[in-house]
């Protein structure tokens, strides 16, 4: 089988940069076909989807270790992203691997609760000192819409305020009721919800106004590409509290990179309600809401008021997830972590802006974010979002090694690889500065990606 990047689509007047690595994708092109068959959209997370990669580029991951992926080709490459930001310390990170082990030579579920249930969520409740009870999910959409759900309870009413400035919250459909993917949702569902933006205060206080005495609560993360201005959260929850509404940080991403206590330590926020997952668990499954006893314990059965089925899933405390957790609970305690993503994200960043800098692409490939959970914006000649620009980059980024949606470091990134993903990437940035010159569609092979939250394939 013959790839399909063999195809003389480049345009031999042009002068094009050695490329040492340019991977042949024959392996994953077989099982592409048979993904689509058996898998709806070829994937189960849509993040992750073929409609995210270049056309003839789709790596399927057979194994990874530390920040390196292999796929069904063997194609080796140094990985970012890591999981969708899940994989904080590395992939098959030997302290995490050993400790699920264990746990599941134990045994992985059980009929009445298991001790280290308790184990992990008093380890939990240690690092994030802002809350005091903890419940556990396998996803982080169990944990924010249990929030939601607990939030309704204590208040008594029916409405939600979200971030409309932050992509995603949950699966549920008081969420994805909102986005452009809302088929089988009701109207009568979606409509509960309601958005504000980021650093807009004036558009929290106008919801308030607008829905006076309905608005169960308010739920954002502490910051995605940009920091709060201006007392932004602060100013946030004394509305929250001014109108008798609930107070949520969604801490999925920022939870375990901002600061060993989370974002709202980092910011010195303290929330009603928390949710964590991802890093927790470095690629085990599990979440958890975090949050003020007077709320929580609405979820148990120590109240007289009507029970709130909070959350109780068959496999939410599978013992070799809580394992996972308390191992790497424990190395962030002892080592590091994120002062190592925090250096290993700025020098990745400040040789990424070198590039940038001397190519002259200043407004048409941006870093944003923190550096320790960075990511990239694409502007076409006009300085317009371009997905055909993103695409190239990919493209151009996994001919040199680079498995690269995003800059997300992890704490196996040596120097070595940080330098080598420099270097890489300053020629996936030669070849984007010369299809600005002359054209993206002399460069794409194939067609370009797509927003995930879009209405129609």
């Amino acid at each position: 089988m013959t790839s399909p990047l063999s195809r003389p689509r480049l345009d031999a007047s042009i002068a094009h940069p050695a490329v040492d690595c340019d991977p042949a994708f024959d392996a994953s092109l077989r099982l592409q076909k048979r993904f689509h068959e058996i898998i709806p959209g070829g994937s189960h997370t849509y993040a992750k989807g073929d409609d995210q990669y270049p056309e003839f580029m789709p790596p399927y991951i057979v194994r990874g270790k530390g920040c390196r992926v292999w796929d069904a080709d063997g194609n080796e490459f140094i990985e970012y992203g890591m999981g969708l930001r899940s994989v904080s310390l590395g992939h098959a990170y030997p302290p995490v691997v050993e400790a699920a082990q264990r746990q599941m030579a134990l045994g992985s579920n059980f009929t009445r609760p298991a001790v280290i249930e308790l184990e992990c969520a008093e380890a939990l409740l240690g690092m994030i000192k802002r809350g005091d009870m903890v419940k556990f999910g396998k996803n982080g959409s169990d944990a924010t819409s249990a929030a939601i759900r607990l939030s309704r309870a204590y208040t008594g009413r029916d409405r939600v305020a979200i971030c409309g400035s932050q992509p995603f919250f949950s699966t549920d459909d008081w969420f994805m009721g909102t986005t452009a993917i809302a088929a089988g949702i009701p109207r009568a569902v979606s409509d509960l919800t309601v958005k504000f933006q980021y650093n807009d205060i004036q558009s929290v206080r106008d919801l308030f106004a607008q829905y006076p005495g309905e608005i169960a609560c308010v739920i954002l993360e502490a910051a995605k590409e940009t920091d709060p201005v201006d007392g932004f959260l602060h100013e946030t929850q004394k509305l929250c509290k001014a109108n008798g509404a609930v107070f949520i940080l969604d801490e999925m991403i920022t939870g375990f990179r901002w600061h060993n206590g989370g974002a709202q330590a980092y910011y010195d926020i303290d929330p009603d309600l928390s949710t964590f997952g991802k890093a927790l668990g470095n690629g085990f499954s599990i979440s958890a809401l975090v949050g003020k006893r007077e709320i929580m314990r609405l979820g148990g059965i120590d109240h007289d008021r009507e029970r709130v089925f909070l959350v109780s899933t068959t496999h939410g405390a599978e013992s070799h997830g809580l394992a996972a957790a308390l191992e790497v609970m424990r190395i962030y305690r002892e080592q590091p972590v994120v002062d190592t993503l925090r250096r290993q994200g700025e020098r990745l960043a400040a040789g990424v802006t070198k590039s940038i800098a001397e190519l002259g692409l200043d407004g048409h490939f941006s870093l944003l974010g923190k550096p320790w959970c960075m990511v990239y914006g694409t502007r076409d000649r006009q300085k317009q979002p371009s997905q055909p620009f993103r695409t190239l980059f990919i493209q151009e980024a996994l001919k040199r090694g680079l498995l690269a949606p995003s800059f997300i470091v992890s704490y196996t990134h040596t120097d070595a690889d940080v330098d080598r993903t420099i270097e890489a990437a300053h020629g996936a940035l030669e070849i984007y500065r010369q299809a600005l010159d002359v054209g993206v569609d002399r460069y794409l092979v194939g067609r370009p990606v797509k927003p995930v939250m879009r209405k129609h394939c």
